[in-house]
């Protein structure tokens, strides 16, 4: 009776296992396409801001960079206690395919995270510990979390010495960004500026240590050896922008960025020469986090440079897709900062010579060129060789649910379509890195 009965147990659970095992095998598709994944990350970017951007520089008929990327998705960006997402937990769930909580740096929470693939890793780290080539970059500090958490994990990103750390010690092959000063010990003085670490530690010297080339300009970044095996690239003491209002930034004599400091672009570009040289497949993920602190200032003039710099980069992996058709292009931001909107109306206060006032007729605050009771932008020429005057309204200074399009060109892109939760991200990227679907 026993052995019947353990026989009869025996078989039932033989049958659930060959079932699980037949429903992972449907669930997760195998294809043969796989090779590089190149994510840029514009932060706080929404739909309004990009049609701004093609009116200001391109014209209503015109196209940007973003444009040429066919594959159209509309992102859904809730996190799993809130609906707007934070840049930390919207990071998270792009490295990880998975709903985590709000303020999360490759966490789910103060808890380990587990990627939409079963692995403890991010989609990055998970990448390296296959065999691909990876790499980040940031115009801000390179602690951020659009690019930080695909290598480092922290219970917040406040604790930025010890995530600066964990991202020169994730074995990277590339780290490109700013924040001299939380890698040098305090009161060190650096290329940029003094140190600002309370243990003690020069992360630059630990980064040699680890094999990183290191390199602080722009004229650095385009001579990097051919023998270099990784590189460290810091460009600023901070960020390599200045996050601050209009009115600020001329008081002060500062531009929206640091002259001195790459492009996003120029990184982008660099990055790419660097990887693809390597033997391998590689993926890159870019982050222009000015365009998420200049709109939460408020700040239209930099919002705007923000985007177009971002945009630039795009044009870069573009023309390195059309040489390498095995490579995914693919972009999306995690919410919008400051909720920007075009104010395009033709009214006697919108010409082109006459001072904005300080608010629309509901009180949201206008930007013009110089932002408030500044004079309108004007746009390039439409097709029929009319320019524009239009104003920028913000409906606030935090990050909103908004209107973030996603989009994608080249290796797998037709994964692109519809609404797409932000937890496709992850999904369409391991598709083009490790050629499988996943549910």
């Amino acid at each position: 009776m026993k052995k019947e009965l353990f026989n009869h147990l025996f078989k039932i659970v033989f049958i659930n296992v060959i079932i699980l095992l037949t429903t992972l095998s449907c669930q997760n598709k195998q294809i043969e396409k796989h090779g590089n994944v190149i994510f840029i990350h514009p932060d706080g970017t929404g739909l309004a801001g990009w049609n701004a951007t093609r009116v200001l520089y391109y014209g209503p008929d015109g196209e940007l960079n973003w444009d040429r990327l066919t594959k159209i998705g509309l992102y859904q960006g809730h996190t799993s206690n809130s609906l707007t997402s934070s840049s930390e937990s919207g990071a998270t769930i792009h490295a990880y395919g998975v709903k985590v909580q709000m303020l999360s740096y490759g966490m789910n929470g103060t808890d380990q995270v587990f990627s939409r693939s079963g692995s403890n890793l991010s989609i990055m780290m998970e990448a390296k510990s296959k065999g691909i080539n990876i790499g980040i970059i940031n115009s801000g500090k390179i602690v951020e979390p659009g690019s930080g958490v695909f290598v480092a994990s922290d219970v917040s990103r406040s604790n930025e010495d010890a995530i600066a750390k964990k991202i020169i010690e994730s074995g990277a092959d590339l780290i490109f960004g700013g924040g001299e000063e939380i890698l040098l010990p305090e009161g060190m003085k650096g290329k940029f500026s003094s140190g600002t670490r309370k243990d003690n530690i020069n992360l630059i010297e630990l980064a040699k240590q680890l094999g990183y080339y290191i390199i602080y300009t722009r004229e650095e970044l385009i001579s990097i050896p051919a023998d270099a095996e990784k590189v460290l690239g810091i460009f600023a003491a901070g960020h390599t922008f200045n996050d601050k209002s209009e009115e600020e930034l001329i008081q002060l004599g500062l531009k929206n960025y640091q002259p001195e400091a790459p492009t996003l672009a120029e990184m982008t570009d660099a990055a790419i020469k660097f990887l693809s040289a390597k033997q391998g497949n590689f993926f890159l993920v870019i982050e222009e986090e000015g365009t998420d602190n200049f709109g939460n200032q408020n700040n239209a003039n930099g919002h705007f440079e923000a985007l177009k710099r971002a945009d630039d980069a795009i044009g870069i992996a573009l023309k390195y897709h059309s040489e390498n058709p095995n490579t995914l292009i693919i972009t999306a931001a995690d919410s919008e900062a400051g909720g920007m909107e075009v104010y395009g109306f033709l009214e006697k206060d919108m010409m082109p010579e006459i001072e904005l006032p300080d608010t629309s007729k509901n009180g949201s605050p206008l930007d013009g060129i110089n932002g408030t009771n500044s004079i309108p932008f004007i746009s390039e020429k439409d097709n029929s060789g009319n320019r524009f005057t239009f104003a920028v309204a913000w409906s606030t200074t935090d990050d909103v649910y908004g209107s973030v399009i996603a989009r994608a060109e080249g290796l797998n892109s037709e994964l692109m379509i519809g609404k797409i939760d932000n937890t496709e991200i992850y999904k369409i990227m391991y598709a083009a890195l490790f050629g499988i679907i996943l549910d």
